[in-house]
């Protein structure tokens, strides 16, 4: 258990009014925080003496916070699961693609009213490294807005400007590592030593060795390999995604330290939700593939802990792209919370599996094994996102021939063998492989590739369908910018050397003036896309059976093409991933939510075509 002095130590720095609050808190969350990382620490004989530092440092943060975000830290306390809400909607972008800058996204506000949307979720925005920087993944300083898109009081003027239109605003907080022009990595450079202790720093090839023997590659064409030699530093620094990308070592306790401080001070600007980028990496053991470990989970619930204490209303959201079945861990159990919210990535890429092979058998498994979750804590659904979407996560699910099935699949994005799709291979020179696909979804489901009205019709209507997923399933709904206006690929990416071996540009276009003008207009494209999928959001607002805690039970009694959800007793999704019509019994009277048409008996699924059916008076 904490001792008093660890305790008193937060407590101390704070004026006399917080510290009820803070001492219930404490009671609550610190014998967890205490246990966890007495778990990674505990042997140092520093430890005490860290925590206490570390306790008196989390009191600054805490007495810092604004007024306005302590009251919301109030509101939220009282009512913990909000975020889960059948009103919730998201919508993800980057800062110059949206607005140019966050002074322009502040003026786009009203769009995301009209859209619905109360989280928005903007892309890295921070101080990154000058020169490539993954698309801002390449972290100089945590603590400044990069200078091209504002500055520090732009994003104070946003969230508050947010804040008051009743939306969120999500982070990227690159956990895994910091670019190599951060001040620990250059102090790194310069022999400091302490500095190095923050990175994994070895001397010769024969540790990197050992590990790489077990290690994946999560850019082999690129990037391949998971050490880079740096001469400045007499050896080689791990770098598990760029050269210029330094993984932390946490089993150093001043890397966590560093790391839940400048979360909290972004939480002090008004950010609101925390999309922790690249948690599976976060430990290191040889002999292993270092992901997933058991130390990587007890960091974020100490994580976890601390939020709790300091600024319990923000949530924090795990990027953890793996199977299913490693899934749940990121989002704790009700004895140990972890993060609030996980993105569901398996049903996202099997709502495309469904597409391209037109049966939701894939689909069905992936529903099937997702489990029940802890009180206050959600997946979070979505069709396309700035990354590629990873095939590899569906191996348990695809069956025993999974990666020749899954092969095919990505084959068929890549518009191979007269697919509709227009997406292309990401990092794999093996045409069999069953590498990651990009493009933006109205490429992938055919409205790039239409020659005809029927054509693009018909594309619509696949996109309309995996959104309707995505907003029925039971989650956290986030839109990916310019689909709600059937925004197509950028291929300018190929004219930029930077970018030009990274597939991944082609669904980071400029927002679409044109088409957004368009969007009331339902004689085009984008206006069609953009009053479908209005319609659907306005119709899942005015239906609890569809927030993400509602109950979900997966139907085994339709066509092998047709995804049949119940949502509680009286309402039920039906899909349809095939191009002809479905038949579905229905079992009494049922209105469609979308129509308004009663049916009695069975309904008729047209292509790709989505219904929501709500029971009708028994």
């Amino acid at each position: 258990m904490p001792s008093n002095v660890i305790k008193d130590r937060l407590l101390a720095v704070l004026p006399e009014s917080l510290r009820p609050q803070a001492a219930q808190r404490l009671a609550a969350a610190l014998p967890t925080l205490h246990r966890l990382l007495a778990g990674l620490y505990g042997e140092r004989a520093d430890f005490e003496i860290w925590l206490g530092n570390l306790m008196g440092s989390l009191g600054v943060l805490y007495a810092a916070r604004p007024a306005a975000l302590k009251a919301l830290d109030a509101e939220r306390a009282a009512q913990p699961d909000w975020f889960l809400s059948q009103q919730m909607l998201g919508y993800c972008t980057y800062v110059n693609n949206f607005g140019a800058t966050l002074a322009g996204v502040r003026e786009q506000i009203p769009y995301l009213e009209e859209l619905g949307v109360r989280y928005l979720h903007l892309l890295p925005f921070l101080r990154t490294r000058a020169g490539e920087n993954d698309g801002g993944f390449a972290v100089t300083s945590f603590d400044d807005v990069e200078p091209a898109l504002g500055n520090n009081a732009d994003l104070e003027a946003l969230t508050a400007a947010l804040r008051a239109a009743r939306v969120s605003l999500c982070s990227d907080f690159i956990l895994n590592h910091v670019a190599d022009d951060h001040a620990w990595a250059l102090a790194a450079k310069a022999g400091d030593v302490d500095a190095r202790a923050m990175f994994h720093i070895f001397p010769d090839r024969s540790m990197p060795d050992q590990y790489e023997a077990t290690l994946g590659q999560v850019f082999p064409q690129v990037a391949p390999g998971n050490f880079s030699q740096v001469d400045a530093l007499g050896g080689w620094v791990w770098t598990t995604f760029y050269p210029y990308q330094w993984d932390l070592n946490y089993a150093n306790p001043a890397v966590f330290a560093e790391m839940a401080q400048a979360l909290l001070r972004l939480a002090n600007r008004g950010v609101e939700v925390f999309r922790l980028d690249s948690t599976a990496f976060l430990w290191k053991r040889v002999g292993t593939n270092s992901m997933n470990q058991p130390e990587a989970h007890q960091l974020l619930q100490a994580l976890r802990a601390i939020v709790d204490i300091v600024a319990p209303g923000v949530l924090l959201k795990a990027e953890a792209i793996v199977p299913t079945r490693e899934l749940p861990a990121y989002l704790g159990s009700a004895n140990a919370a972890e993060c609030h919210i996980a993105y569901h990535s398996s049903l996202m890429a099997a709502g495309w599996v469904g597409l391209a092979e037109q049966n939701t058998e894939v689909l069905r498994a992936v529903i099937a094994n997702t489990p029940a979750l802890p009180p206050a804590a959600t997946w979070l659904s979505y069709v396309r996102c700035h990354d590629d979407i990873g095939w590899n996560v569906l191996r348990a699910e695809a069956g025993e021939d999974s990666a020749a099935r899954l092969a095919r699949v990505a084959r068929f994005f890549s518009g191979a063998e007269g697919s509709y799709a227009r997406g292309a291979a990401f990092q794999s020179s093996d045409p069999h492989a069953a590498h990651g696909s990009n493009g933006m979804a109205a490429a992938l489901t055919g409205l790039q590739s239409a020659g005809t009205d029927e054509e693009r019709a018909v594309a619509l209507q696949r996109m309309l369908l995996l959104h309707g997923l995505a907003l029925s399933f039971g989650a956290l709904p986030v839109l990916y910018m310019g689909d709600e206006l059937a925004m197509e690929n950028d291929d300018s990416y190929l004219q930029r050397p930077q970018h030009a071996m990274d597939s991944r540009w082609l669904q980071r276009p400029q927002f679409d003036r044109a088409r957004w003008q368009q969007r009331h207009d339902a004689a085009t494209p984008a206006g069609r896309m953009y009053l479908g999928l209005t319609a659907l959001v306005k119709l899942r607002r005015a239906h609890p059976a569809l927030a993400a805690h509602a109950p979900r039970t997966l139907l085994d009694d339709a066509p092998e093409s047709v995804l049949a959800l119940a949502r509680g007793d009286n309402f039920r999704a039906l899909m349809n991933f095939s191009a002809q019509p479905q038949t579905y019994a229905l079992p009494g009277s049922w209105t469609d939510c979308l129509s308004g048409a009663i049916l009695d008996g069975s309904i008729t699924l047209a292509p790709y075509a989505l219904h929501w059916l709500e029971r009708g008076e028994q």
